[in-house]
């Protein structure tokens, strides 16, 4: 999963205790209201993510929860068929903490659940978390630690670097990336480190796995090149002294062990193995098993990487998932990951690993429910990055599997199925609420590109916008007095830009484009008529122009490179441009042919900042500028007066005017005082409103807001990795 890099400025690393929250000096007490009561719910997309980890709780029938590599954690509720959202109320100092990194469950005390957070491990990001829960994940306590963890950096499908000892359910074990392995011995309050025979490398993998086998707990080792002598399987059998599996595999498709599972019946450990951790750049892998009785070790790969498919094509990658019947010995299932060319896939074995069945082979699929799966084809595929398994402990027939997008379960290895209502992933980057037509929503994402949301409570029917399909989306908007046209732009192979003209339900591409587009496809706009298109294409490239529906365009030499147009809703003339390098507003009377400079001075702090304008206004303009504040122009930009109800501003939009006032109600993402929150104003921001609570808060959502301009009190909160949240008033 794709996800936005905060600024350093941005980040408040967490320290022991609570969460540090910013301290302002010096400001004007703001006018604010709290806790204005709002119901939150997601937009359905379905899924939309990389589901690194799905775990069934041994003990308990029903009972299972899923990891994400950015977007939180979930617990699976069997009579609803659905997942729980656990960690939306971590909040926007503690973003870092939405990527979870590993979970673990006590098989003793069903109740109990453990996650490590942290989704990167650079020096910009915060230190890793632990939550610990004794209801299954309602309430939490929290235990920061010293060191960092990496939810979305290679590595991520790895096996759980977290466990309960299987001696103790007092002891947990971490296993880290750059700091070895760690030891609690009171449920995760507090944590040591322990004495490791392997040396972390530069690679940023560490331990890569904990997993019990009896009462031995096995670790997994990712920073070994394979060879002989340079183990990557270690186990303790006492919880104080740690020595190298005898006889492990070495070489390339043995290099990193990837998942284990432990069949009890047969006493039986199964590991994959590849020649990197993934979920990306795997060329060659392998499975093995060892009998921890005997000691022996025994290759069982299905098939081995490096063939040719039938089309010619060299036939590369590794395996990833791994998972055994808890019902009947000798059976287990494993995939297959990264494996472009013939297709990921999932095999089962009921003998101990000598005979294996593809189950894609016959493999019948049902997106109905979440219609993007096809990718604009006539039929999904297996699946993507299939490192996350697992077999339900009281049903050998229900196997669920991650990718990059989803999760699928059966229940009778043939039947497949999403098994995701309720998780939801996305990061999203743009949202417009048009204000006519079917659709109250359009969002543009990363991965899956731009979803015309016909419906927020179903997937769009439509699924992604095709013709042509975008990975990730980098340009959304309508023209204000001619709200069925709409452009869109994103990363795709065949075609960077395109237009409606019916409101984003069909979509056609742009004649040409400029050549840059391909490489560094940027923000896009369209003026109040539809009839000029604006394009920009990142800080080394100057800004273009279309007078005719894209079918040709032209350079804009004083556009400011980099900057995001923004289109005056009412003169067809006008245009808007913020260069954050000089802190100028630059604007356009001539239709984008030119810009000119206006008021200048206003810093943003760095690139992120937001531009945006009144609907049915000219020149009413209000500029975010994160922590430099909130400014306003009436003027088209030629002066700005800082708005003092608020002293940091990230994102803004605009929605249906509340009964009796003049003007449109505003949607913010800021501060008022000391918490960065979502707020309403329904007098021009000289009062705000807290719209969401301490339990919704998503992390970082600084990409996007938007009001509904047909129902009053409706906003839509774009977050990195939780999807679309849309608040209603419930009074």
């Amino acid at each position: 999963m794709r996800a936005f890099r905060l600024s350093r400025r941005s980040v408040l690393a967490a320290t022991a205790g609570a969460a540090v929250l910013p301290v302002v000096q010096g400001r004007a007490q703001a006018a604010v209201t709290e806790g204005a009561g709002y119901r939150w719910r997601n937009v359905v997309q379905g899924g939309t993510g990389f589901v690194t980890g799905v775990l069934f709780h041994p003990s308990v029938r029903g009972l299972a929860y899923a990891r994400t590599d950015i977007g939180g954690a979930y617990r699976w509720d069997d009579r609803t068929d659905r997942w729980i959202p656990l960690t939306d109320h971590i909040g926007w100092d503690d973003w870092n903490l939405l990527g979870v990194e590993a979970m673990a469950v006590d098989p003793a005390h069903p109740d109990r659940l453990y996650l490590a957070l942290g989704t990167y491990a650079q020096s910009w990001a915060g230190n890793g978390a632990v939550l610990r829960s004794e209801d299954r994940g309602a309430t939490w306590r929290r235990t920061d630690l010293t060191v960092k963890l990496g939810a979305n950096e290679d590595g991520r499908g790895c096996g759980e670097r977290l466990l309960v000892d299987p001696r103790d359910s007092d002891t947990l074990w971490l296993g880290t990336r750059h700091d070895g392995l760690l030891r609690s011995t009171d449920r995760g309050a507090s944590w040591q480190p322990v004495s490791f025979p392997a040396t972390p490398g530069a690679t940023g993998q560490g331990i890569t796995l904990l997993v019990a086998a009896g009462r031995t707990v096995y670790a997994g080792w990712g920073d070994s090149d394979g060879t002989a002598g340079k183990p990557n399987l270690y186990r303790t059998s006492d919880g104080r002294t740690w020595e190298a599996v005898p006889g492990q595999p070495t070489g390339t498709a043995a290099k990193v062990p990837i998942r284990a599972a432990y069949d009890r019946h047969t006493r039986e450990l199964y590991v994959t193995y590849a020649d990197a951790p993934g979920p990306n750049g795997q060329s060659d892998g392998s499975v093995h098993k060892l009998r921890t009785g005997s000691g022996k070790w025994s290759e069982v790969t299905p098939v081995k990487p490096g063939g040719t498919t039938a089309g010619g094509s060299a036939d590369t990658f590794g395996y990833g998932g791994a998972a055994v019947d808890a019902r009947r010995p000798g059976t287990l299932v494993v995939s297959t990951n990264n494996r472009w060319a013939d297709i990921d896939t999932v095999y089962r074995s009921t003998d101990g690993g000598r005979t294996w069945t593809s189950l894609k082979d016959k493999a019948v699929f049902d997106v109905s429910e979440t219609p993007y799966l096809k990718w604009g084809a006539d039929k999904p595929k297996f699946g993507w990055w299939i490192q996350a398994l697992a077999l339900d402990p009281f049903d050998s027939g229900h196997v669920v599997y991650g990718t990059g997008a989803t999760l699928y379960g059966t229940r009778d290895l043939k039947h497949w199925a999403p098994q995701i209502r309720g998780l939801e992933e996305a990061s999203v980057r743009q949202l417009v609420s048009p204000p006519t037509g079917e659709a109250h929503l359009i969002s543009g994402s990363g991965d899956i590109g731009v979803m015309y949301h016909e419906r927020l409570t179903a997937s769009p029917s439509r699924g992604m916008a095709s013709n042509p399909v975008f990975g990730t989306s980098t340009g959304l908007a309508l023209a204000a007095d001619k709200p069925s046209y709409v452009v869109r732009a994103g990363w795709g192979d065949h075609g960077n830009g395109a237009w409606s003209n019916d409101g984003g339900k069909t979509w056609t591409p742009f004649r040409a484009q400029p050549d840059v587009a391909k490489s560094e496809p940027g923000p896009i706009t369209t003026n109040a008529d539809g009839s000029v298109l604006l394009w920009s294409f990142g800080t080394a490239n100057p800004g273009y122009r279309s007078a005719d529906n894209g079918t040709t365009w032209s350079e804009i030499a004083s556009f400011p490179k980099g900057a995001t147009p923004v289109a005056d809703p009412k003169d067809p003339a006008r245009f808007y441009a913020f260069d954050t390098t000089t802190g100028t507003l630059h604007a356009s009377t001539d239709g984008g042919r030119t810009f000119t400079a206006r008021a200048t001075g206003l810093d943003s702090g760095d690139s992120e900042f937001q531009l945006a304008v009144a609907p049915g206004r000219s020149g009413d303009l209000w500029l975010s500028l994160k922590w430099n504040g909130l400014y306003r122009s009436t003027d088209g930009g030629a002066t700005f007066s800082k708005v003092s109800s608020c002293w940091a501003s990230y994102t803004l939009g605009f929605g249906k005017a509340a009964e009796g006032a003049g003007y449109p109600a505003l949607y913010m993402v800021g501060s008022t005082e000391s918490i960065t929150a979502v707020y309403r104003s329904d007098d021009e921001a000289k009062t705000w409103t807290r719209i969401n609570d301490d339990r919704h808060q998503w992390g970082w959502i600084g990409a996007a807001v938007a009001g509904d301009p047909r129902v009053y009190g409706r906003v839509y909160i774009a977050t990195n990795g939780r999807g679309v949240q849309y608040g209603e008033p419930t009074r």
